[in-house]
């Protein structure tokens, strides 16, 4: 079997695997130990003589740090701009009467990095328990006065102001001025 006689998705796939392997720097051995898959499995991928079972393409895509779809998607196939609409009701993470979020970062980045809209009532706060160990928060804040505290650390914010603080702890945005606190969110995980 050859690449050229192969359906398009496993195609996508061969290919994708060799792209990630030398864009990642890795030998075919370094991935073999990655992902726990065979390095002749491997090569027979990447040259089209194989054809993967999920649970194999799986723990490849996992080497990556990636899912299956994002494994075999074909980059050029799709769009290259993605749109978060703002009055799209899915992008609304909360919105209550204390705290309106809106997520403005397509939801398959959310494994690595997330960005909110964040509006926050005069007295009111969004806490949140820590998350995964190496979390890090930025929030900037564009109206109002906020108090960040992360662990047992605290700061004041007015507007233009920026903070960088550990979110593996628990952390919370207070807002302390008597208008809506209003600023993005930045959330990266390791």
């Amino acid at each position: 079997m050859s690449k050229s006689a192969l359906d398009p998705a496993s195609r996508v796939l061969c290919e994708r695997v060799t792209e990630l392997r030398q864009h990642h720097g890795f030998t075919l051995d370094q991935l073999a130990a990655a992902s726990g898959v065979s390095r002749s499995m491997l090569s027979q991928i990447e040259r089209g003589q194989a054809n993967p079972t999920l649970a194999v393409t799986f723990r490849i895509a996992q080497a990556f740090g990636l899912s299956i779809g994002e494994l075999v998607d074909d980059p050029l196939a799709s769009g290259l701009i993605e749109v978060v609409r703002g009055d799209d009701p899915a992008s609304l993470f909360r919105a209550d009467s204390e705290c309106q979020i809106r997520t403005l970062s397509p939801l398959h980045m959310e494994k690595s990095v997330e960005f909110y809209e964040l509006q926050i009532q005069p007295g009111a706060s969004l806490d949140s328990s820590a998350h995964f160990s190496g979390t890090r928060e930025l929030f900037t804040v564009t109206a109002g006065k906020a108090e960040i505290v992360a662990g047992g650390t605290e700061c004041k914010l007015a507007a233009g102001d920026s903070a960088h603080y550990r979110a593996d702890v628990e952390h919370s945005i207070r807002a302390t001025g008597r208008v809506a606190l209003q600023g993005y969110l930045v959330v990266t995980y390791k």
